[in-house]
């Protein structure tokens, strides 16, 4: 009311009115907000993500899916524009499910692509197997690989033996009169 003339200043009619126009002014800033952030994936709303999925053809489901999953994915369609290198994919896998999870090798003799994997969740590996499917060039075959994030160990033991060979090969032996070789103890180095 403070920036009406005086005139007004008492009129409970202005005062209603400036009420009820105060609520919609407010809607219409959060509007706008809620607008600005629904423009950037990061930080969209389940309703613009769900739009968004729509557009790009994507069958989410969001009682599985976290919505950071979702968003991942949505930024993981975008930014598939070529030239497509090894490096760009492994680039794209590191973002995807995390750096380390994914290794991405050529073998360009054979002309195969390997991605070895360390993924337990289902979504992310159909999302990485779209992923690949989607920027491979034609003459490459894919090959998926499994990998387990487990330790092996390895126990080095060495042994030693002596052998006393009991013939010479100068013809003066006869075969079965003795063993060919007499093996010593076995002794841990």
């Amino acid at each position: 009311m403070e920036y009406l003339p005086d005139y007004y200043v008492d009129s409970k009619q202005m005062a209603a009115l400036l009420m009820a126009q105060e609520i919609e002014l407010d809607n219409i800033a959060a509007g706008i907000l809620r607008q600005r952030d629904d423009m950037y994936v990061m930080t969209a709303s389940p309703q613009s993500i769900r739009r968004r999925e729509k557009m790009l053809r994507i069958q989410a489901d969001p009682s599985t899916e976290p919505l950071d999953f979702r968003r991942k994915r949505i930024i993981n369609r975008q930014s598939m524009k070529p030239p497509f290198t090894q490096r760009w994919l492994q680039e794209q896998l590191d973002k995807l499910i995390g750096p380390g999870l994914a290794v991405v090798s050529v073998d360009v003799q054979q002309f195969i692509l390997y991605v070895t994997t360390n993924i337990e969740n289902a979504n992310l590996f159909k999302e990485v197997q779209h992923t690949v499917q989607s920027v491979k060039p034609a003459n490459l075959v894919y090959q998926q690989n499994t990998s387990l994030n487990h330790r092996i160990g390895v126990k080095h033991t060495t042994k030693r033996r002596t052998v006393s060979w009991n013939y010479k090969l100068d013809g003066s032996w006869e075969l079965g009169e003795k063993p060919f070789a007499t093996l010593g103890p076995e002794v841990t180095l």
